[in-house]
């Protein structure tokens, strides 16, 4: 397996840029998540990556060299697709076994290769049966295994899992990620879904109308988004935004939120002409008689161990994320009490991050 470094890339089509001018390194056995809605540049990012598409600028290395301008079959990847794209007159057997066909491999050290992958995807037991007749997730393992038999320098997927029901896709990406454990493969995996992302990524690069807005660790990109666009992508519910007109100057311990004064932590710099929006994720946010900030109950939705509650506040509706055994009535007046060293800051106009203001040193680290 390798690296790959993508340097400045850049795909415009006529005058739509469909990746500005994208950096990052992916190092040898890391799984990295592209994600975003449709339409935001990371299947073109992958196809770039694959040689299926030619970047306007920019370079792309794999294990140091420069692929930027190879062809696809020049470059020692393995690509998985949504739509699995099997030989349907093949059985297990031979859809697996046919790139080392095409590359004329002796028949015997074929046969070996296919069997050690089966086993490793654990559909040794089907080999010898068409992929016709198969379940979708057996359909994708023989895919992976199609993949996985090459022994390439690394893995390109395209959202594999996305024809799937919900409750196997859910199996699936654990088995995904279990079988990266196993092989340490470098894999770039597109996906739309957050989750997936997630539970799977070692990194994640969330990008946007070509953009990558964060690149970082699950970790990184839900606890300390760049953006808001990131703090709203990320999460279920999604992270809360109050926005004020007030400004901050150095060394403020308090925003007011339409006449309601929120504790922070100490401001680092003059923020007086800003516009600014306060985010809070659910989970950050507890009720109580004594706070300040109150709203009535707009409504609640039961998850088993904990219930999203709405409360319609002047600073607009905040979700809370709280345990389930308390009972609310809709139109109920509750308090908001916010944990001040989780609290983020941003900048409305750009939409970034204000690190240097409200972030404590928890999350600095």
């Amino acid at each position: 397996m390798a690296d790959i470094r993508i340097e400045n890339l850049r795909k415009q089509f006529g005058s739509f840029v469909a990746v500005q001018d994208s950096s990052f390194t992916i190092h040898d056995g890391e799984f990295l998540a592209l994600l975003g809605p449709s339409g935001c540049g990371k299947t073109t990012t992958l196809r770039m990556i694959a040689g299926l598409e030619l970047p306007t600028s920019g370079k792309i290395y794999l294990d140091g060299e420069d692929v930027t301008f190879n062809r696809a079959s020049a470059r020692d990847i393995a690509f998985v697709f949504q739509l699995f794209a099997l030989y349907p007159h093949m059985n297990v057997r031979k859809n697996i076994g046919f790139p080392l066909l095409s590359q004329g491999m002796p028949r015997a050290e074929i046969r070996q290769r296919v069997e050690e992958t089966a086993r490793l995807l654990q559909i040794d037991h089907i080999l010898n049966r068409s992929v016709s007749g198969l379940a979708g997730g057996d359909r994708q393992r023989v895919a992976l295994g199609r993949a996985i038999v090459r022994r390439p320098k690394c893995f390109l997927m395209d959202e594999p899992l996305g024809t799937l029901d919900a409750e196997f896709r859910e199996f699936m990406v654990h088995e995904l990620r279990e079988l990266h454990n196993r092989i340490h493969a470098t894999t770039v995996y597109v996906t739309h879904d957050q989750h997936e992302a997630m539970a799977m990524a070692d990194k994640i690069a969330v990008m946007n109308h070509g953009v990558i807005e964060q690149f970082g660790t699950p970790q990184e990109i839900y606890s300390k988004p760049a953006t808001m666009y990131v703090a709203d992508f990320i999460g279920s519910p999604p992270m809360n935004f109050m926005r004020f007109t007030s400004g901050l100057k150095t060394g403020a311990r308090s925003v007011s939120l339409h006449g309601v004064e929120v504790n922070v932590p100490e401001v680092q710099q003059d923020l007086a002409e800003a516009e600014l929006a306060l985010g809070v994720r659910p989970e950050h946010i507890r009720f109580s008689d004594t706070a300040p900030l109150r709203g009535a109950v707009y409504g609640s939705e039961y998850l088993g161990t904990n219930q999203v509650v709405a409360v319609d506040t002047p600073s607009g509706v905040i979700k809370a994320r709280v345990p389930a055994n308390r009972n609310f009535r809709i139109g109920e007046t509750v308090g908001l009490e916010f944990n001040p060293t989780k609290l983020a800051l941003f900048d409305c106009r750009s939409g970034r991050a204000i690190a240097s203001a409200l972030y404590s040193e928890e999350r600095h680290g």
